[in-house]
């Protein structure tokens, strides 16, 4: 009998998990970034794994559910003068399968990242989250975020 696990395991994103990892994020209509699952974007992924991959101060992550992605997430350490010198965590491209929201993946995701800052000894996590989320802004607030400040970005492509 094949047991169904119940919480996530999360662990770096390999290669293999690169096309489960795109699909997650085309299949999110509000987040508006032109993902899609057709193989000619493919390399583009690719390029991007590959750049996060060799970077030592980012890593990509996935939380698998009996032998699926069913989640993902990025960090990126961000050190900066402000702070005497602060290094904190940067929290990118949370993402959960449609699926499989509401199921606690999501904040296994968010806590195993906040662990990780604790380890590293850094000065606090951030994020930033689409602002029609209304959802996901109860669940980080829930978690412990405080919705401190106001992004603003400037598209270039």
């Amino acid at each position: 009998m094949h047991r169904m696990e119940s919480k996530p395991s999360i662990r770096r994103a390999e290669r293999q998990d690169l096309s489960q990892v795109i699909a997650l994020f085309a299949s999110d209509a509000l987040g508006g970034h032109g993902d899609t699952s057709d193989p000619d974007a493919f390399a583009d992924y690719l390029a991007a794994f590959e750049r996060i991959t060799a970077a030592s101060h980012e890593a990509l992550y996935v939380a698998e559910l009996n032998g699926e992605v069913v989640g993902t997430f990025q960090t990126t350490l961000l050190t900066s003068l402000v702070g005497r010198g602060a290094s904190n965590m940067m929290i990118e491209a949370v993402q959960t399968r449609h699926d499989m929201r509401g199921k606690g993946i999501g904040e296994a995701m968010i806590r195993f990242a906040i662990d990780e800052a604790r380890r590293l000894d850094l000065s606090k996590v951030q994020l930033t989250s689409n602002r029609d989320r209304k959802d996901a802004h109860r669940f980080y607030e829930r978690i412990g975020f405080q919705p401190t400040h106001l992004g603003f970005k400037i598209r270039l492509k």
